[in-house]
């Protein structure tokens, strides 16, 4: 039996940091996706490519969760999501590993059941819930609905490098370069709160914008205050960044500014421009069949199976 899910990628986090002890992001679902194909079999292998080590796992995890351990299974990964730069590429292609095994299986996974198994494998962004979601993304104490995606286009600059998401929670002394921005952090978040509750679009991009500025000392972009300068001469809302990664968005009211335009502007400054995208909400895409037709469709309705476990950790 054939399963096909997709999850989408983000650029960056909206917001980033630690507070009262307990790690937080604000994600940044955009129209980015890795799609994956499984099909089961009885062969007992986990077929998939060697070089996606984190997808087999997330695969074999799967088929524990279910019960299934011993059943073979062919994965396919296609993806639009460039690793390396935080821009979850990793979590998008093990959250929809799990979906398609699942699906595959005849079984839905809930966004709990797909975010631990991601958990297990490496600290993971939240993009499997969906909508704006606040979520601890290394122990996953927290996930909450802040709400729906607003209205926006992120231009997407690629400032170079890689950054190896293990790794880098993995620095001893990120606890501590954390509790420094804690204050400035709770007040992004108060604040994107009540955008996102208002459909405010001025303040989410200052709360983005505090939130990247504030992370500079842990990883600096040496670019960001030329880019937020640039941003908001082009009638820009703010900017946001990949906290433990290389891109920088450049945040628009959506159909105000043409996104082509302003990637025009940004390469003539001479700027490397991966691409214009918009916000989405969060949430896997499973591929079903409605007569005769293949359409996408939630895998899980609006956090419904979900209200019953969050916490809320300020207020």
């Amino acid at each position: 039996m054939l399963g096909t899910a997709r999850a989408p990628g983000t650029c960056g986090e909206l917001i980033q940091g630690k507070i009262d002890g307990t790690n937080i992001l604000v994600t940044c679902p955009v129209n980015l996706y890795s799609t994956v194909t499984a099909n089961l079999d009885s062969s007992g292998i986990i077929k998939v490519d060697k070089s996606l080590s984190k997808v087999r796992l997330a695969a074999e995890k799967t088929l524990e969760l279910l019960g299934l351990t011993g059943t073979g299974v062919n994965i396919g990964v296609f993806s639009d999501i460039p690793p390396g730069k935080g821009m979850a590429s990793s979590t998008a292609d093990i959250s929809a590993t799990c979906a398609a095994v699942a699906c595959a299986a005849g079984v839905r996974l809930s966004a709990w059941d797909i975010a631990e198994i991601a958990l297990s494998v490496e600290p993971t962004d939240g993009i499997m819930f969906p909508g704006i979601a606040l979520f601890d993304h290394v122990e996953g104490k927290v996930a909450r609905i802040l709400g729906e995606a607003p209205d926006m286009e992120l231009v997407i600059v690629d400032l170079g490098g890689t950054v190896d998401t293990v790794s880098f929670n993995a620095n001893l002394e990120l606890d501590n370069m954390n509790r420094l921005k804690e204050h400035k952090i709770a007040l992004a978040l108060e604040k994107i709160e009540r955008g996102l509750g208002r459909g405010d679009l001025a303040s989410i991009g200052e709360a983005a914008a505090e939130s990247a500025f504030a992370n500079q000392h842990i990883l600096y972009k040496p670019e960001l205050e030329t880019l937020f300068q640039v941003c908001r001469e082009l009638g820009g809302l703010g900017v946001n960044v990949a906290h433990s990664g290389t891109v920088v968005g450049l945040m628009f009211e959506a159909d105000r500014n043409s996104a082509a335009s302003v990637q025009t502007v940004l390469a003539e400054r001479g700027y490397t421009v991966f691409c214009g995208s918009r916000l989405i909400g969060g949430g896997i895409e499973i591929l079903t069949d409605k007569a005769g037709e293949k359409i996408w469709g939630p895998l899980n309705e609006y956090m419904g199976e979900i209200y019953g476990r969050q916490r809320k950790i300020t207020g």
